[in-house]
C-alpha cells in the first residue's frame, strides 16, 4: 500500500506569509494538494500551524502535527514516515500544477524510487518503496529527500508543471 505524505509544516520565510494558505483557484494550496493526493492514495498531511490544519477541514486525510518544524523539511518527512507503513509518495503543498494522474504514474512506475522530472532534475513528488524507510527516517535538517533520490537508481516520470512552485 502507498500513502501520500503532503509536507505542509513550513514557515514560508521567503514569501512572508504561510504559503500553505495562499489561494489558488479558490482554495488554499494545502487543501488543493491534499485533495489531489487523496485522488491517488490515502493521505497524511504534516502540519505545524492551526490555520493550516483548519484549511483541511472536511477532507478525509490524516493530520500529523510536527512540533519540530523549526528544524526544517527533514523533520516533516520523519513525522509523515513514522505515521504510516509501506511505500510512500512525498509531495509538497506548493506545486499547484501537480495532478492526481501524475501521482498515480509515480506509484505505478513499479520502481524503488520514481521521481518527478522537470528542468533537468529528478525531484518531488517522488515515490519511495518501503525498503528506503530507514534512510528517510535518518534525514536531518532543512533538507528533503533529493540526496536519497540521487543516491539510488531511480525512474524519472516527466512533468514540467512541477517546476512551478509558490515562493
Amino acid at each position: 500500500m502507498t500513502t501520500c505524505i503532503v509536507l505542509a509544516a513550513g514557515f514560508s520565510r521567503r514569501l512572508g506569509q504561510p504559503k500553505q494558505l495562499v489561494d489558488w483557484e479558490g482554495e488554499p494550496l494545502v487543501r488543493r494538494a491534499a485533495r489531489i493526493a487523496l485522488d491517488a492514495a490515502p493521505t497524511i498531511v504534516v502540519v505545524a500551524h492551526d490555520a493550516v490544519r483548519d484549511a483541511l477541514a472536511g477532507l478525509n486525510v490524516t493530520i500529523v502535527d510536527n512540533p519540530e518544524a523549526e528544524e526544517g523539511m527533514a523533520s516533516s518527512i520523519r513525522r509523515g514516515i513514522a505515521a504510516c507503513e509501506g511505500d510512500v509518495l512525498l509531495m509538497l503543498c506548493d506545486q499547484p500544477l501537480i495532478t492526481a494522474r501524475h501521482l498515480r504514474a509515480l506509484i505505478d512506475a513499479k520502481a524503488t524510487i520514481a521521481a518527478t522530472g522537470y528542468r533537468g532534475i529528478a525531484g518531488v513528488p517522488a515515490f519511495f518503496a518501503s525498503s528506503l524507510r530507514d534512510e528517510l527516517l535518518a534525514l536531518r535538517g532543512d533538507v528533503g529527500a533529493r540526496r536519497i533520490i540521487e543516491g539510488h537508481e531511480h525512474v524519472v516520470v516527466p512533468f514540467e508543471g512541477a517546476a512551478l512552485d509558490v515562493d
